[in-house]
């Protein structure tokens, strides 16, 4: 017999602009995160979620599939997906390095390396365009009380061709991105370590034996529209990841 699952409750406005998948994987979250799931239950299965709520496959599978990125649910291959017993949150600040340096008492400035039109094709697919697009790509070298602390990359859609390298001195990017009409972001990200490069090395000012930790992330407005593209480098010395842990 198989495992009797949770039915969770949501209530999805489709007249929202807020896409379908993004309501459906926020209420999902939250009746995890509330306990209303709880961790080790079987979860509902994209087909019997999809006719219950009235949605499409690839809808609610995209939902699903952000949570398990998120931590939140696990498959287990030939029984299904269940509630993960730990769940791992990563503290995610809504404002950019920037605003976090400042709001920690420290003294963030920028230098900035590289303001260009350039054609990227892993970036320009991440931002939903033709891989041929150019793109506004920014790299900038980001310091923390006058200590190198970060080699900052991202790429933006042409349409904020306007951003200058004054500003971007000035200011955190998302605090810019504010000014050009984009409000909060989701993001997903992916962190990793490696030793550095000997440019790296020479702009971070740290030796070959400092490893570095590799940040890439694209972020999204409500909509579900791509807003930016990030690939940064941060000294290991300087940059601490802060995770939630809760056993079960």
């Amino acid at each position: 017999m198989a495992e009797e699952h949770a039915v969770i409750q949501v209530a999805l406005d489709r007249a929202s602009p807020v896409p379908l998948y993004f309501q459906l994987a926020e209420q999902l979250t939250s009746a995890i995160t509330d306990g209303h799931a709880q961790p080790g239950d079987p979860f509902e299965n994209e087909v019997a979620m999809s006719e219950r709520l009235g949605l499409s496959r690839p809808t609610v599978r995209r939902a699903i599939h952000h949570l398990v990125d998120q931590g939140l649910l696990v498959r287990k291959r030939g029984l299904g997906t269940f509630v993960a017993s730990r769940r791992v949150h990563r503290r995610v600040s809504k404002g950019s390095l920037y605003e976090d340096l400042s709001i920690q008492g420290r003294h963030p400035s920028t230098e900035v390396l590289k303001v260009a039109s350039e054609q990227y094709p892993k970036a320009a697919t991440a931002l939903e365009l033709d891989p041929g697009t150019e793109l506004l790509a920014l790299r900038r070298l980001r310091f923390a009380d006058g200590e190198p602390l970060a080699i900052m990359q991202n790429w933006l859609p042409p349409r904020h061709s306007s951003i200058t390298q004054e500003q971007l001195e000035a200011r955190g990017l998302y605090a810019v991105l504010r000014d050009h009409g984009v409000g909060s972001v989701v993001a997903h990200q992916s962190v990793s370590a490696r030793l550095p490069t000997a440019e790296e090395r020479a702009l971070l000012k740290i030796s070959s034996r400092l490893p570095v930790i590799a940040v890439s992330r694209t972020a999204f407005d409500p909509s579900g529209a791509p807003v930016e593209h990030a690939e940064h480098v941060y000294r290991s010395d300087g940059y601490t990841i802060d995770l939630v842990l809760e056993e079960n």
